[in-house]
């Protein structure tokens, strides 16, 4: 995914796929995080440990550190951003 925009001072960010198709736009809100994501977003990575790390490093954090989940196939880590809104990374050969 690359930045196609950023809006109104960072407020609004749209991403897309180099090759067009896909876009996805993030609005940053002032208020804090209240219960349960209404969007989950399963982002597919190469490696697990690699995107571990990266999100970390980026503020993030592992929300059940040194658990790797399992279903039919698909494996995946349940993450969350600075702000505490959680995503899964999802290993790509799944």
């Amino acid at each position: 995914m690359q930045v196609d925009a950023t809006i109104g001072e960072g407020q609004y960010v749209i991403l897309s796929l180099p090759t067009g198709g896909l876009r996805i736009s993030f609005q940053r809100v002032p208020e804090p995080k209240q219960g349960k994501n209404r969007l989950h977003l399963d982002l597919v990575v190469e490696d697990l440990d690699a995107a571990t790390a990266e999100i970390e490093g980026l503020g993030g954090r592992w929300l059940e550190s040194g658990t790797t989940r399992e279903l039919d196939g698909y494996i995946w880590r349940v993450m969350a951003d600075p702000e505490g809104n959680e995503f899964d990374i999802v290993l790509s050969s799944a």
